[in-house]
Formats: structure tokens, sequence, C-alpha cells
């Protein structure tokens, strides 16, 4: 679990709902009407606007915002001089009894043990890679998308309760549930946008990022591998991928 989306999530909520319990009860905050709006109505927009497929997959792919699986560069660094030096010393078949818990990684060394030359893993590899790219960026468009709805849809919930409040102005009884699904749809709105629908659309983002560099690591390693190269020169290669701070440790300790 990523205890940074987790604790901020949980203390984003929490704030605004002891805001609003200082000022009043929380039941003042709950309109039906409204809700049913802004969430229904934007998720609606979202759909039309998207495939069945993408819309669907798309809380799965949230959970991907909560959970903290992509692998540390230096711990693929470590892995991958580890079999570069087993692939030198006893060849590439000895590769095959290797425990690789990275797919994509373990998928490049699959094609090593079965002997495919580097431009063949290099091309396999690299459209898997702008493949899982795309695909990340299709996941994220449909919580941009529904971050921009969402206030969109709030404001046509304001002016549907100021069209209601304007024609029933001789009922003062209907003036007062008429202005709360004026303002809380403006709420809801914004809420959905700027606290759960725009912070998952950023988290997937870096996700996807942190996913395109260790590809990016594992292909130029296997490519390193297929042709003999020295793992210890190849391991002072890859240290450019890390943050300085990562580095001058790792440089230290060797």
């Amino acid at each position: 679990m990523d205890l940074a989306t987790l604790i901020g999530f949980i203390a984003a909520f929490g704030i605004v709902a002891t805001g609003i319990l200082m000022g009043g009860p929380m039941g003042m905050f709950v309109n039906g009407a409204s809700i049913f709006i802004v969430v229904a109505g934007s998720l609606a927009v979202v759909l039309m606007r998207s495939s069945l497929g993408d819309f669907i997959g798309a809380g799965a792919l949230a959970g991907k915002a909560f959970a903290d699986k992509v692998d540390k560069p230096e711990d693929l660094i470590e892995k991958v001089v580890e079999l570069a030096t087993i692939a030198r010393k006893d060849g590439m078949i000895a590769l095959e009894s290797q425990e690789v818990k990275n797919e994509f990684l373990n998928k490049g060394m699959g094609m090593l043990v079965d002997g495919q030359d580097s431009a063949a893993i290099k091309s396999a590899l690299s459209t898997e890679a702008g493949m899982a790219i795309r695909r990340a960026k299709a996941g994220g468009s449909i919580f941009e998308s529904w971050g921009d709805f969402a206030p969109a849809m709030g404001m046509i919930g304001t002016l549907v309760g100021l069209v209601q409040m304007l024609a029933n102005m001789g009922d003062p009884k209907s003036i007062g549930p008429a202005m709360a699904v004026a303002l809380l749809t403006t709420l809801y709105g914004a809420v959905i946008a700027n606290m759960i629908a725009f912070p998952i659309m950023q988290k997937l983002e870096q996700r996807s990022e942190a996913d395109a560099i260790n590809n990016e690591l594992i292909i130029k390693s296997l490519l390193f591998i297929s042709e003999g190269g020295n793992p210890r020169v190849m391991e002072g290669m890859l240290l450019s991928y890390l943050s300085p701070k990562v580095r001058a440790k790792l440089e230290s300790a060797s």
C-alpha cells in the first residue's frame, strides 16, 4: 500500500469533514438530488466519451494509485547485475532457473534463454513498453475527464436549483431545498475533481513514468547481457537511472 496516497486521501477528507462539523451538523451537506446530478451525471458523460472496456477498467486502475507495486530501480539494478554475472559465467541457459518477480524482466530473460538476438529482444520489449504507456494514458484520461466533467455537472445542478427556486418564489418552504441543490452540486463537483479524480490521475501518471524508466533500464540491461558485456561495466552504466542520493549511497557501499 502506498502510504502517501492513503494518508493524503484520508487527511483531505478528514480536514473537510472536520471543517463542516465545526460549522454545524454534517446532515446539512448531504442532498440526494445533488449527489445524483453530480456523481451519476458526470460518470454518464465520462462513459459517453470512453469505450466501455476503458470505463469498466478504470475502477481497477484506480487501485494502482493506492498500491505500491513499482520496483525500485536500485533493486532492479542489483537483480540484472546478478543475472548478467550468472549468464557470463554459466551461459544463458543458466538463467532459466532464476526466479524473477518483475514480469517485464522475466519475459526478456525468457527471450535470452531462447537464444533470440538483440534486435528481436529490443523490438519486442520496446513495443510492449510502448503499449503499457498507451494503456496507462488511456486509463488516466478517464479520471482526467471525470475531473473536468464533475464541476461542469455541478454547475448544471446549480442552474437546476436556481430555476426551481425562482419558479417557486411564492412558496417560501421550497426555496431552501432548491438553494441546497444549487449550492451543494457545485460543492460536490469541486470535491470529486480536486480530491478524487485529479489526484488519482496524477498518481497514475507518476506510476506510469516510474514503470517506463524501469522498463528502459531492463531493456538496456538485457541487451548488454545478450552481447556478453561485463556485469560491472553494466552496473556503472545503469547507475545513471538512480537519484543522486541513492547513487551516492550505492557507490559508497561498493
